[in-house]
């Protein structure tokens, strides 16, 4: 039997497949505690720089929560909603310093819309779609989606996915500003491959400081925010010199002359 979660490597890139196709890719336990340890390892490992999170086959992202598991093990559903990262594939995707792209390849269903909102950048195949369907089966979210969902799209919105159960086709949600964009789903890998590369020529030390800066001031009000990035960026900004930021410079310029 394959593992529930593989994991690839392309140079500085990893990619990580839930890989339970006959089943859409249904967040067992098993994958659940699978997905929060390869996060783990994967923050800790200092040749990854960035992260793809996918699902194997064409039909599903991942179609959320086993609920035939959760149907025979009156535990289980509690573990799902463990506050920490050892059990919470959620929290141990958030809690990583690297970026993290979703490449959305199929249906990504109630938990596995959390766990496609946990990631930092959101890249959907056409086939992509997306349901929150917590109302229809009788469990309250304990992922996030409640309360990021109207943050992302607005209330008026996420109360019409939420308290429907309806689901929200790729263009859809690329308009509506879920994802980033959509693109054929051949193309979903190779995309999403380019932006990691892209992003992995970043410093990682910087890139961690600076995606924290983004998620620390989301966090709190605009004022509470702004405040934020003045504290950090004075005290980051004071350790550069004038030669750094010109040798940098250069580079830049030379690299968008070729884009």
């Amino acid at each position: 039997m394959e593992a529930p979660v593989l994991v690839r490597h392309e140079g500085p890139v990893a990619i990580v497949t839930l890989n339970r196709p006959g089943a859409m890719n249904a967040l067992s336990r098993a994958m659940r505690e699978d997905l929060a340890s390869t996060m783990r390892a994967l923050e800790a490992d200092a040749g990854t720089r960035v992260i793809i999170l996918t699902g194997a086959g064409e039909r599903a992202f991942t179609a959320g929560l086993d609920l035939k598991e959760l149907g025979s093990d009156t535990g289980a559903l509690g573990a799902a909603n463990a506050e920490t990262a050892e059990e919470n594939p959620v929290k141990a995707i958030e809690l990583t310093s690297k970026p993290v792209i979703g490449a959305i390849n199929g249906v990504a269903i109630t938990g596995g819309f959390e766990v496609a909102l946990a990631c930092d950048v959101l890249i959907a195949s056409e086939n992509a779609r997306f349901a929150d369907t917590h109302a229809r089966v009788g469990i309250m979210p304990g992922w996030g989606l409640s309360q990021k969902l109207s943050r992302l799209i607005g209330p008026y919105r996420a109360r019409e996915l939420s308290l429907s159960g309806n689901f929200l086709d790729a263009a859809t949600a690329c308009a509506w500003g879920l994802v980033n964009r959509t693109v054929p789903a051949a193309e979903l890998l190779p995309a999403a491959l380019a932006l990691a590369h892209d992003m992995a020529s970043i410093d990682p030390a910087f890139s961690a400081a600076y995606k924290a800066l983004i998620n620390d001031g989301y966090a709190r009000s605009f004022s509470e925010g702004m405040a934020l990035e003045a504290e950090r960026s004075t005290a980051a900004n004071s350790r550069v010199s004038a030669a750094e930021v010109e040798a940098a410079r250069a580079v830049v310029q030379a690299r968008g002359r070729s884009q």
